[in-house]
């Protein structure tokens, strides 16, 4: 069975096999949802784009989200991953120009200042983890700083977070987390109304089309939602993932360190197609009966498109098993594909280059606190990601 702790312990042996031998399959969720999984890269590729591969229609009382009281929903899941177009379209016009290559390069110095101050943090400790330390506070704090959300209240939004990354796993404290959620957006939403500032909150507020369109409420509760979410998760995964490969082979660290001015880039698409921080992407509903390698998948029925496990498709990427910093070539999926890709995928770069090089730089000594294979990971199925990664050598 997939998405079990048995096959996120290594879940590549099975999708290696699902490629080969059933690269569409009808597969069981954690939950008892059915789902159709997709893991070869040309066949991830195309449902990431076919708009026969809809967005809508996944909220009903036998979908994903079957225990979360519907006004509660209707409030979070209003955002463009949520849509198709034209909404999409709309939504999506709105908030991309927070996230240009030019508005995330402007963030730089305060990343590099942030990662600058946690480093600091972390040196002389004997041990530490390094996603509590470093992988989860860098980019939380730079997105709530973007949002213009309190610093005092991150520690809230991890918890809620995971439970909600970890979806029916979590089991009843999933709707918890998610009205917790919703009722924290509510009140601060309200108080930007009242008190704006110069925060994307404030301008999401503000926004308005030329035909005098704005967003609705449960369309501004679920877009904050939504840049709240995906605007940390990803690269906490990234960050730890990228560090758990480097260290769980040692030439590897060195290596880069030895040419991280020349390495760093390439090495990051690297890690971000070797061990994809988002698994799966969101699920999709195949508006009608839809054929793949042979399969074909019935209209209505959910369809989970395997970023990660398209990445290591030996079709597409050659020796796709080994992991080569160097790789040019590398046209990966974990920000996906077609009109949902990743609208924070530069600032995920971004953070990535300046934390990965910070550690490089400052602590050569860098290593595993434990056996690589004691190593813990994240429940769930979207995210691909450790539960805790605790490392040693943190002398300058």
């Amino acid at each position: 069975m997939v998405f079990t702790p048995e096959f996120q312990a290594n879940p590549h042996p099975v999708y290696a096999r699902l490629r080969a031998e059933l690269p569409v399959h009808q597969v069981t969720l954690p939950g008892g949802m059915l789902a159709w999984l997709v893991t070869r890269y040309e066949d991830a590729r195309l449902a990431l784009t076919d708009p026969r591969f809809v967005k809508q229609g996944l909220t009903t009382p036998t979908g994903p989200n079957a225990e979360i009281a519907p006004d509660v929903l209707a409030a979070m899941s209003s955002h463009m991953l949520s849509s198709d177009p034209p909404d999409h379209t709309r939504l999506r016009r709105m908030v991309s120009a927070a996230f240009t290559h030019r508005r995330v390069e402007q963030l730089r110095p305060r990343v590099e200042e942030i990662t600058a101050g946690l480093l600091d943090e972390m040196a002389g400790q004997d041990t530490v983890d390094l996603i509590d330390a470093f992988a989860f506070p860098l980019p939380i704090q730079v997105i709530c700083e973007l949002l213009g959300i309190p610093g005092a209240d991150r520690e809230s939004f991890r918890d809620w977070s995971n439970t909600i990354v970890a979806g029916v796993v979590a089991g009843e404290k999933l709707p918890i987390a998610f009205a917790a959620l919703l009722g924290y957006l509510r009140e601060l939403i309200a108080d930007k109304r009242a008190h704006p500032a110069e925060d994307l909150i404030s301008a999401l507020i503000e926004v308005q089309e030329a035909d005098g369109d704005r967003l609705t409420e449960n369309e501004l509760t679920s877009t904050v939602f939504l840049l709240l979410l995906a605007g940390h998760e990803t690269t906490v995964n990234l960050l730890g993932n990228s560090v758990y490969l480097l260290l769980s082979e040692r030439e590897r660290w060195e290596k880069l360190r030895a040419d991280a001015e020349t390495l760093l880039p390439t090495a990051i698409e690297e890690f971000l197609r070797y061990e994809s921080p988002v698994e799966t992407a969101t699920f999709r509903m195949a508006a009608e009966d839809i054929t793949l390698s042979g399969v074909t998948i019935p209209a209505g029925d959910a369809v989970l498109v395997g970023l990660l496990a398209g990445n290591r498709d030996g079709g597409r990427f050659p020796e796709a098993g080994l992991l080569d910093m160097a790789r040019t070539e590398n046209p990966h999926l974990a920000f996906g594909h077609g009109i949902h890709y990743c609208l924070g995928a530069p600032l995920a770069r971004l953070e990535a280059r300046i934390a990965l090089g910070g550690l490089l730089s400052r602590f050569p000594d860098l290593r595993l606190a434990v056996p690589a294979s004691e190593l813990e990971w994240r429940p769930g199925v979207l995210m691909r990601g450790l539960l805790a990664l605790p490392v040693t050598g943190l002398t300058s």
